[in-house]
């Protein structure tokens, strides 16, 4: 990208939520790959008690294990004419001096996994305060991270999804007996059991009797209020395909298909992040790219992505998540994740992009995505504040 003018993008990881780990690395993985010949680029740190901070130590993955915040700065942010200011918290306000401004971002870069970053609420905060964002919009983010919303939406777009029910937690305390005769009158075993609102495999079970739902609904509830309950499939396999871009320019990536590295059913939260050296995140996974499946079911599944994406409205990248019946061929979508471990960065690589012109894309398209905003109309002149401040009745809406 390059130019003289080179713009400050600010990198958000962490948070609170069970995923605040896997974001930790994943962010961190982003802070190295963008180029700082093209970017100021700031890491801002997210802690498990919802403080912003921002800091050179932050770049150290050996720093957080240990964490110190008087050893890195505590910021707020605050809208700043299309651009986010970071200021320094008034807790470290020193006697008669002004709060200083650290950073003044152009871009924000979240890399956040899970409930409070990725569910559209860090979104919602960027829309406020006018500044470009590299992810998902509110919508699409809020629909992707609730995964009992998420399945009736692509039901109802005539997406192809696994038949499923759900409960919350109030009704499984009341009566747990109840509930189950209502799940097994509606699904056959085996099932799954999902949190409505977590990723990286975290609270997910697998029930192949009564007494594994019982035990698969307990663990699930301690994690979300909410709870999927998704019919099994005997013979399954799984396959992932990203999408890139925003508006009009989408495009779909290869297919990858994840490797087991048990003999259980379920791709677990270790299996994800820590079967490899280094702890390196999904890049460690092993995997099989392209997916060795057939060509007319790659095109299929490669085209529904995009379907996906588009009905989303979604911007970025995005990793969707397929469930394939080999005793058919059948497949469903399993979710999509609008902020994918590692920014699905690996299946780009398979196409001889770098992950660096990947972030650069992903920052082109938000700039691209926040001009077009801005191009609705935000204002409407009218004489309602001139007849009330007259003494005008209000009337009703």
């Amino acid at each position: 990208m390059g130019g003289s003018v080179l713009k400050t993008i600010a990198v958000f990881f962490g948070g609170l939520t069970c995923e605040h780990d896997v974001s930790i690395v994943s962010g961190l993985q982003a802070v190295n790959a963008l180029n700082p010949q093209d970017y100021r680029v700031v890491p801002v740190y997210i802690a498990r008690d919802g403080e912003w901070y921002v800091g050179e130590k932050l770049r150290n993955i050996k720093f957080y294990p240990s964490f110190n915040p008087w050893e890195v700065d505590r910021v707020l942010p605050m809208a700043a004419e299309g651009k986010m200011a970071l200021v320094e918290h008034p807790s470290r306000q020193r006697l008669f001096r002004k709060l200083r401004t650290f950073k003044t971002i152009d871009v924000a870069l979240p890399v956040m996994h899970g409930m409070n970053g990725e569910d559209g609420t860090l979104q919602g905060l960027f829309e406020l305060m006018d500044v470009p964002y590299t992810c998902s919009g509110v919508l699409g983010s809020a629909v992707g991270m609730d995964k009992i919303v998420m399945k009736q939406y692509f039901r109802a777009c005539g997406f192809p999804v696994l038949p499923d029910t759900w409960l919350d937690r109030a009704h499984w305390e009341a009566g747990r007996e109840a509930e189950l005769d209502r799940i097994e009158a509606a699904l056959p075993y085996p099932m799954y059991v999902k949190p409505a609102n977590l990723g990286s495999s975290i609270g997910i079970g697998r029930a192949d009797d009564r007494a594994g739902l019982t035990n698969a609904i307990d663990i699930a509830a301690s994690y979300d209020r909410r709870v999927l309950v998704e019919k099994g499939v005997a013979q399954i396999q799984e396959v992932n395909c990203s999408v890139l871009g925003w508006g009009l320019e989408a495009k779909a990536s290869v297919l990858e298909m994840p490797i087991r590295w048990d003999d259980a059913e379920l791709l677990n939260f270790d299996s994800k992040y820590l079967s490899g050296e280094g702890g390196k995140g999904m890049d460690s996974m092993s995997r099989r790219i392209p997916a060795p499946i057939e060509d007319a079911l790659t095109d299929a599944i490669r085209a529904l992505s995009l379907e996906v994406f588009k009905s989303l409205d979604s911007k970025g990248v995005v990793r969707i998540d397929y469930i394939i019946d080999q005793s058919d061929g059948s497949y469903y979508v399993g979710e999509i994740n609008t902020i994918p471990g590692s920014l699905s960065n690996t299946l780009w690589a398979a196409t001889d992009m770098t992950f660096a012109e990947l972030l650069d894309a992903m920052i082109e398209y938000a700039i691209a995505a926040h001009a077009e905003k801005r191009r609705n109309v935000f204002t409407y002149d009218s004489s309602i504040l001139s007849k009330v401040s007259a003494g005008a009745k209000m009337g009703k809406k």
